[in-house]
């Protein structure tokens, strides 16, 4: 199973950026799907998760500025992320539990998209 990541770049403050997460690979099905991010020198955080009933929930810091969504039949996920902020800037990873039959539940990460918000 692989994640491919996509969407990142540079933004202005205020602007807005669509992040995608695709999934690939031996899949029975996807439980959650989230979005993580490291900002420069800081610890990996946990921006947005959507479960497979479309439940979503978020960080405090990004609740109403971003929506994450997902598309069960094409194993997708997304990130919208409006009114982008400094400190929105980092490192964007998707990562998926993903049930594969016969083996079992597993974890994958995708390789991360940049991010830069700019002033």
């Amino acid at each position: 199973v692989q994640l491919q990541a996509s969407g990142g770049g540079v933004a202005q403050s205020g602007g807005s950026l669509r992040l995608s997460c695709v999934a690939s690979g031996n899949i029975g099905s996807i439980n959650e799907m989230e979005w993580y991010r490291q900002a420069p020198g800081k610890q990996r955080e946990l921006v947005a998760t959507t479960t497979s009933d479309h439940r979503t929930s978020y960080v405090p810091s990004v609740k109403g500025r971003f929506t994450i969504s997902r598309d069960n039949a094409k194993n997708t996920a997304y990130l919208q992320m409006d009114s982008l902020r400094l400190e929105d800037t980092g490192v964007y990873y998707c990562n998926a539990v993903v049930v594969i039959y016969g083996v079992g539940i597993r974890t994958f990460w995708g390789c991360g998209t940049l991010v830069t918000v700019s002033s």
